[in-house]
């Protein structure tokens, strides 16, 4: 592919994107110094903006703003994720809040991780990101939900479980979703799984 052609089609993948990305996504279209040189070019004309040190967004200017808006910190975060292929779920008061369990709005955003521990300042504002190493247990291989309701559990704690929470919890989850969390969580922590299984 010369090199107009892969950094057109670099260009074209952006233009059709709504997330952040980083170089890898593109390491299928050429190899990663052609890659960073094409993402130094766009970045350069102001066609796309780095967010953090190796993510990228694509440039949208908000005129009643007047200011160019940035990603979503959560969209962010994936995209760090994607980049070292980590596994990620949020974790703490983000974890209650996105299942209906806390209406808590987090002020810092925060995951659980399968890679290391981490924190990324966003460019230009207050926001960091920060991940937290835990076991590939209560991560990998589970389901979106299974790992989330984990890492709630572990936010509260397990003096805080009361029947009023597992009834809670019962009107969150059909049924079919909690068959599924009792067969996928069975690695994870003893008192988590143990609860779960009572559900």
């Amino acid at each position: 592919m010369s090199t107009n052609s892969y950094a057109q089609a670099i260009k074209d993948r952006i233009a059709k994107t709504k997330e952040p990305f980083v170089l890898a996504d593109f390491y299928d279209l050429t190899n990663r110094v052609n890659v960073r040189k094409v993402i130094t070019r766009l970045e350069r004309s102001g066609f796309i903006g780095r967010i953090a040190r190796g993510i990228y967004y694509k440039s949208k200017y908000n005129n009643f703003i007047n200011e160019y808006v940035k990603p979503d910190p959560d969209l962010v975060a994936k995209a760090i994720a994607r980049n070292f292929g980590w596994d990620i779920i949020p974790e703490g008061n983000a974890a209650l809040n996105m299942l209906g369990l806390s209406t808590q709005v987090p002020a810092i955003y925060c995951y659980a991780s399968t890679g290391s521990y981490k924190c990324f300042p966003l460019n230009d504002s207050k926001i960091k990101l920060y991940f937290k190493h835990v076991p590939e247990r209560e991560i990998k291989n589970l389901s979106f939900k299974t790992a989330l309701f984990i890492q709630a559990l572990k936010t509260l704690g397990k003096i805080h479980i009361n029947q009023k929470f597992t009834n809670q919890v019962r009107n969150l989850f059909t049924p079919k979703e909690i068959q599924k969390m009792k067969k996928e969580a069975r690695y994870t922590t003893s008192w988590i799984y143990e609860y779960i299984s009572t559900l």
